[in-house]
Formats: structure tokens, C-alpha cells, sequence
């Protein structure tokens, strides 16, 4: 008798998913929306444009680029802009990134709302100023095992002017079975007041599409694009001390701020906590010795949470979060603030401790797609 019921389910369960699939292709291959009308800041700037595509993607033909550190994905977040008509309706991959106050708002997630008709939206200014940029690899260097270094030498426009801690949107190009370009958002690790070249740290994700492409197809002398500059991580104003807390490619946005702090000779306290599995993953610590002659008032404190007996190793270990919490107990936090960048599991652990040490949040910055 269950089998007999469980027959029909499955097969209308088999049905309803061809026909997902179906109205997926016919949507793709089929709909046609026309000439569809996008007015921007209360028609401060007007477009019109093929109707059928993601907001996101129309807004980037038109070198009009919206935040998407997951490249329009749906999972980052980032490309929220308010969508005062034409959106249709809230979509269920939107909701869970989205809060009560935000939808009551109209923000949407440009990588998710379709222009199949007029649409009026509401942007910051400023993300008139973020452009495309054309570059030329200069130099690609092992910092360890599985980061790598890459520095873009600016071809067009020849300059970039950014805040240390932003980041930018490197373009890949069709490798192998990769047919398609995929954009990814890397921090740039080279200060603001380098104008000439940007660089980057990029650790290898298997199965990664771009950071494949960057460790092992990408070449000295190619020609690449990106986005940018983008991002709020920056340093912040105050006279508390700073405390950083990075992992892997994470040490990008600290490595900019510092040395441009470096150069300016600045006398704030300040505490960095790298975290690495063991000794092959460390990287940038003569960087570090150096900062900590020229600042006066910074530490740099990296620790392994799987060193090797090879290792040798005489400094922190275990989870980044121990020696964090044992400094944050010795210390005045009342105006301390924290500078995160790494995976999201380590900036959550990390701004629990934080809040549980009287850090507020007004305190606490982060960038989590490092």
C-alpha cells in the first residue's frame, strides 16, 4: 500500500522537476522582455537596456558596479540596493539575507532581481567612482604552499586611488573546461599610497574556479581586468589600541593598513594575531619584524594551531582565539577596537570573544571573505 503511494509522489516530485528545469531554459533561451528602462537616484541617471538579465550584470555592462564579493551568487550580500518599482516580489534566496527593517526598505540583492520590465533604483553616489581597470601581471611569487602573490601594474587607467583595507573584483578568463569568465573579490595587500600597481594574496580553494585559474594558468605579462576599489575595512579614527586577527590570504588588508602606518611613522598600540596551521604556513614575517621597528607601539603575535615537531616552534599555539582571549583579559578595552579578516567561522568565534571582553560592536570591523 506505501508503495503504491510512494510511486505517484516520486514520480510527480520528477514531473515538478523537469519542469523547473523547463521554465529555467525557457526563461534563458526564450523570454523576451524587450527594452527594459532602469532610472537610477530618482532619474539622476537613466538607462535603457535588454530586459532578461540580473540587475547586477545590467548595471555592470553599463560600468555601473555594484559590491559582490561572491560574484553574483546570491551568498555574499553585498549588492543590496534599494528597488523602489519593478522588482516583483521578494525572493526566497533573498529572505534569509535580508532583515525585517531592510525589506521594509525595498533593499534587494541585485544579483537576484531580474529586469524583465521599467525599474527605478536607489544607489550611493559613490559607486559611480568604482571603475574597470586593465592591468598587466608583473610579478607572481610563492608565499607559501598554497598563497600566492600577484602584482597588477596598472595599464588603463595607469592610477588607482583607495583606502587601505578595500578591495577589488578580479576578472578570470576561460581555462580547460572553464568556458566562462568569473569574477571573485580579493583585499588588496599593497598600501593606498602605491598608485601604480595594485597586489594581491590568493590562497588556492580546490575547486575554486578563480584561484585556479590564478595559481596555475595565469601568467608574468598577461593582461587582466578588474573592479574597484571597493569595501569599507579600513582603519578607523581613535586612540585606543587596535587589535588585528587574521588568517591565510586574511593577512591582505592588515598588510596594506600596516604599512601605510609604517610610513607614517604612527604611534598607536597596536596587536596582531596571525593564526596558521603550522610553520609552511606562515608567510610575511620579516614584513612584520620590520613594522615592529618602525611602530613603536605594535606586536605581532603569530600562532600555529598544528605545528609540527619540525617546527621547531617556540611561539603561541592552538586556535587564534586562545592567545586572543588571554590578551584581552590583561588589558583595558573600553576603547580598543578590532580589525578581522579571514573565514567566517574564525569572525565569529573571535567577535564572541570580543563582545564577551567589552568590545562593542560600534568597535568591531571585519572583512569575512578573505
Amino acid at each position: 500500500m506505501i508503495q503504491n503511494i510512494l510511486i505517484p509522489v516520486a514520480a510527480i516530485t520528477g514531473i515538478n522537476a523537469v519542469i523547473a528545469i523547463l521554465l529555467v531554459i525557457a526563461e534563458r533561451f526564450f523570454a523576451n522582455y524587450g527594452e527594459c528602462n532602469v532610472s537610477i537616484n530618482d532619474g539622476s541617471k537613466k538607462l535603457s537596456v535588454p530586459g532578461g538579465n540580473s540587475l547586477l550584470s545590467t548595471l555592470n555592462s553599463e560600468k555601473i558596479f555594484l559590491p559582490s564579493a561572491c560574484g553574483g551568487r546570491g551568498t555574499c550580500a553585498y549588492c543590496k540596493c534599494r528597488v523602489v518599482e519593478g522588482a516583483g516580489p521578494l525572493l526566497p534566496t533573498e529572505e534569509p539575507l535580508l532583515n525585517d527593517e531592510e525589506i521594509s526598505q525595498q533593499i534587494r540583492l541585485a544579483c537576484q532581481v531580474k529586469v524583465k520590465q521599467d525599474i527605478a533604483i536607489h544607489i550611493p553616489d559613490e559607486l559611480f567612482n568604482i571603475k574597470e581597470f586593465t592591468a598587466k601581471v608583473s610579478l607572481i611569487k610563492d608565499l607559501t604552499h598554497d598563497i600566492k602573490l600577484v602584482r597588477f601594474n596598472l595599464i588603463d587607467p595607469p592610477e588607482i586611488n583607495f583606502v587601505s583595507g578595500q578591495y577589488v573584483q578580479l576578472q578570470s578568463q576561460p581555462y580547460e573546461h572553464v568556458k566562462q569568465s568569473v569574477s571573485r573579490a580579493y583585499s588588496i595587500s599593497s598600501p593606498s599610497f602605491e598608485k601604480n600597481f595594485i597586489e594581491l594574496i590568493i590562497r588556492l580553494v580546490p575547486e575554486g574556479i578563480c584561484t585556479t585559474w590564478v595559481h596555475f594558468h595565469l601568467k608574468e605579462g598577461d593582461e587582466v581586468k578588474f573592479v574597484g576599489p571597493m569595501g569599507d575595512f579600513r582603519m578607523h579614527d581613535g586612540d585606543g589600541e587596535f587589535i588585528m586577527v587574521a588568517g591565510g590570504s586574511g593577512m591582505a588588508p592588515m598588510a596594506a593598513i600596516l604599512a601605510e602606518m609604517a610610513k607614517e611613522r604612527n604611534t598607536r598600540k597596536g596587536t596582531y594575531f596571525f593564526g596558521a596551521v603550522s610553520k609552511r604556513d606562515l608567510f610575511y614575517s620579516d614584513e612584520m619584524q620590520t613594522y615592529q621597528k618602525d611602530l613603536p607601539n605594535f606586536t605581532y603575535v603569530p600562532t600555529l594551531s598544528q605545528a609540527k615537531p619540525e617546527d621547531n616552534w617556540q611561539g603561541q599555539s592552538g586556535l587564534i582565539t586562545i592567545p586572543l582571549e588571554d590578551y584581552l583579559t590583561k588589558i583595558d578595552t573600553s576603547t580598543a577596537q578590532a580589525y578581522l579578516c579571514g573565514s567566517p567561522g574564525m569572525i565569529n568565534a573571535c567577535v564572541n570573544i570580543f563582545k564577551k571582553h567589552g568590545v562593542t560592536d560600534e568597535r568591531i570591523f571585519f572583512d569575512p571573505f578573505a
